[in-house]
């Protein structure tokens, strides 16, 4: 694992993105579905939970990081920078109403990854860009069962973020195996995955066909 992951994450913020939700696992499962995405491929996991104690959280977050580091896939901690420091995660994922980037960046230092969701705004993109994160987030594309009514985000907006940003792209949004293709050939150097991995019957198999269509670097 790199130790500076500010300098490697143009290279590792790639391929299968999954992230965990609270309906789909509980505190019993969750450690067994995300071997299992992992197994299947996966490079990248958040841990997103806004129900759990803060006991709870720690004890999976502790958990899920080492999990990560034994598959040297990268962990990051949905909106709580706190946990993310206390847990050594790799970084966190920001979103509009979360804590700010700078606040982030100076609690988990330079080489923390920062990622920032952008809806399907590329202008908030390019400036989260130059507050230094170090990847942006575009969705939702498809139909959305964790977040039904986030806006919609088109295809034209990761053509033209892949033009005019140098830092990684993640697509998300009722993202599938079967549909994933045409993100990643408009620009999507990831694709972050909840149903479409979790919610399915063999979650090592579905991670591996997302992983899978990911041209290896």
């Amino acid at each position: 694992m790199p130790s500076s992951a500010s300098h490697h994450t143009n290279k590792f913020i790639h391929g299968l993105y999954v992230i965990t939700d609270t309906k789909l696992m509980n505190e019993e499962n969750i450690i067994a579905k995300v071997s299992q995405a992992l197994k299947g491929g996966a490079k990248i996991v958040q841990y997103r939970d806004k129900v759990s104690s803060e006991q709870t959280k720690l004890k999976l977050a502790t958990q899920l990081q080492q999990l990560c580091k034994s598959y040297q896939a990268w962990f990051i901690v949905n909106d709580d920078i706190h946990l993310a420091k206390e847990v050594n995660a790799d970084g966190v994922h920001i979103g509009k109403d979360d804590d700010d980037i700078y606040k982030a960046r100076q609690l988990l230092g330079d080489n923390a990854i920062i990622g920032v969701s952008c809806y399907n705004d590329l202008n908030r993109a390019l400036q989260m860009q130059d507050l230094g994160a170090n990847y942006v987030a575009f969705g939702r594309f498809f139909n959305s069962k964790t977040k039904p009514n986030a806006p919609q985000a088109a295809l034209t907006t990761l053509h033209q973020a892949k033009q005019s940003l140098h830092i990684p792209i993640v697509a998300i949004g009722g993202v599938t195996a079967e549909n994933a293709q045409s993100l990643i050939d408009s620009g999507a150097d990831s694709v972050a995955v909840i149903q479409g991995v979790f919610a399915a019957k063999d979650i090592q198999a579905e991670s591996q066909k997302i992983q899978q269509l990911f041209p290896t670097a």
